[in-house]
């Protein structure tokens, strides 16, 4: 016993053994011994940063108004919505008389691969050229019903453009649409402007805009926009709305009836095409 003693002296004094190590705590820091010291908080709560993109709210158009709805490299892209452009009993006249005497067919559109598909509504064209878009060709006619050439100039004198040219869409039903795209094609110049009158059931038309080129064609987080266009309404899409814009009809799963919309627009010869492109 008196050995152990003496090997556990050194330099005159008893050793003690050896404190044990800290431990922290929400509290403080705890000491040898038991005992406790309070101190400053050793763990910080700090927010995690979000690194998940938002997916921005679908903003909804329905007042009569000039909107900008983007600007860009390319310019400003803008909508003008005129509600009751045709009054219901003259609207519903133009609807009866363009449903019956227009001569509405069924359009073959091809794919990228060449595959051919029935567009999923009637079409006609009206004009002195021809119009081509996904890879087919509606043929020249220059011979306008009296109420489209009506229209044609009711509409001119509204907006102050002027128009050389007019698609019809019937869309017989809910489950008659046209998909995303934009009236880009190179007959129609750079920055073109599209007048669209609506008559019958109201049909939602919808806008997305076109990615960034970070986002390899994803569309998820772009900006969107729909448009409830009801009987007589008039839409202008201006300034760089097809460049940096896609639009689309599409299907609905409830009761709809028949909806006519007509798109009138300049198309440009060859010629002046190539002169307009070079501006």
């Amino acid at each position: 016993m008196t050995d152990k003693r003496q090997r556990a002296r050194v330099q005159g004094s008893w050793a003690k053994p050896p404190a044990r190590p800290t431990r922290p705590t929400a509290q403080g820091v705890q000491l040898a011994a038991g005992s406790w010291k309070s101190g400053p908080q050793l763990f910080e709560f700090h927010k995690p940063v979000n690194n998940v993109r938002e997916i921005p709210a679908e903003r909804t158009i329905e007042k009569a108004g000039d909107y900008e709805i983007s600007q860009g490299p390319t310019g400003v892209s803008r909508l003008r919505l005129i509600p009751g452009f045709l009054q219901q009993e003259e609207a519903d006249w133009m609807f009866s008389k363009l449903f019956a005497e227009l001569p509405w067919s069924q359009k073959t559109n091809y794919r990228l691969m060449g595959e051919a598909y029935e567009e999923p509504r009637l079409t006609c064209w009206f004009g002195e050229l021809p119009y081509m878009y996904s890879r087919s060709t509606m043929n020249a006619n220059p011979e306008w019903h009296p109420v489209l050439a009506t229209l044609r100039l009711a509409i001119e004198q509204k907006s102050g453009h002027t128009f050389n040219s007019l698609l019809c869409n019937l869309y017989r039903d809910g489950k008659d649409s046209i998909g995303w795209h934009s009236d880009n094609e190179p007959s129609l110049g750079p920055q073109p402007i599209i007048a669209s009158l609506s008559l019958g059931d109201t049909r939602v038309f919808s806008l997305r805009k076109q990615p960034p080129p970070e986002d390899n064609g994803d569309y998820s987080y772009v900006e969107r926009i729909r448009i409830p266009l009801a009987h007589g309404t008039l839409l202008l899409m201006e300034g760089c709305t097809q460049a940096d814009w896609q639009h689309q009809v599409a299907k609905e799963y409830h009761d709809r009836g028949p909806r006519m919309n007509l798109t009138f627009r300049t198309i440009f010869p060859e010629s002046e095409h190539a002169r307009n492109t070079k501006r």
